[in-house]
């Protein structure tokens, strides 16, 4: 049986884990010949409380995430995958990426890295990868090692 993937999407976050995980989406979107989606979610829990004392700590985060998604896109373009969407989106990370935006984009592969979080992070509000994997539609590589 032969699979063909034609709508990769790679959430980002400047983490280790996403970057390993960057690399495997780029390569499948080579293999593949197909759309390479790259994702960063801002999420606004963390800025509930924060924003009510600093309004710039939002505004420096989308900045942070539109100059990283730019700079993955030219890294994937110097690769020779050409076909590249960025999408930027706010809420929560888990719940956007499996849910909403892998089926806005008719996603078939999201690519995402094993955890970028500590254990008693991962004990109190999960890890996107786990909640991905478990409400995604489609294929989930969950990339732990570079290779």
């Amino acid at each position: 049986m032969s699979v063909k993937y034609d709508n990769i999407l790679v959430a980002v976050d400047g983490s280790d884990e996403a970057k390993r995980a960057f690399r495997k989406a780029l390569l499948l979107a080579k293999d593949h010949e197909a759309k390479l989606l790259l994702t960063h979610i801002v999420d606004t829990r963390t800025f509930a409380s924060v924003e009510h004392y600093d309004r710039t700590i939002f505004s420096e985060a989308e900045t942070y995430a539109r100059d990283m998604l730019e700079e993955y896109k030219r890294m994937a373009q110097h690769e020779g995958v050409n076909d590249v969407t960025l999408i930027l989106d706010y809420g929560s990370p888990k719940v956007k990426i499996a849910k909403e935006v892998a089926k806005k984009y008719e996603v078939d592969l999201i690519v995402t890295g094993a955890t970028g979080l500590n254990a008693v992070e991962r004990f109190l509000i999960g890890s996107v990868s786990e909640h991905i994997t478990r409400h995604a539609k489609c294929d989930v590589l969950i990339v732990r090692t570079d290779s």
